[in-house]
């Protein structure tokens, strides 16, 4: 099995916030892809709830998501995003069921 990972995080903005937060998203998206490892990194909007914001990410490797962690650009999202959610980040870390 490959070490890819794919990342869901899930972030619930508090009322009013849901703009600010997605600029930030927007923000981290550009650097994010640029990195060696990274093979997807979408910010989304759910369509049933404005105040829930997803990212859909993929990396080499958990690895590779801890070296991201460490990145300028991740932290300045970070740091952005005190005071703006409504609930603690969600991050579901996946990969395949195998044989499916």
């Amino acid at each position: 099995m490959s070490d890819e990972i794919t990342v869901v995080a899930i972030l619930k903005t508090k009322p009013g916030c849901e703009q600010e937060v997605a600029k930030a998203m927007a923000a981290c998206a550009a650097p994010s892809r640029a990195e060696a490892t990274n093979r997807q990194y979408v910010p989304n909007r759910d369509l049933d709830d404005p105040q829930t914001l997803i990212f859909i990410e993929r990396w080499a490797s958990r690895q590779a998501l801890a070296d991201h962690m460490e990145t300028p650009h991740f932290k300045k999202l970070a740091s952005d995003l005190e005071g703006q959610l409504d609930a603690p980040l969600q991050v579901h870390i996946l990969q395949p069921v195998p044989g499916v």
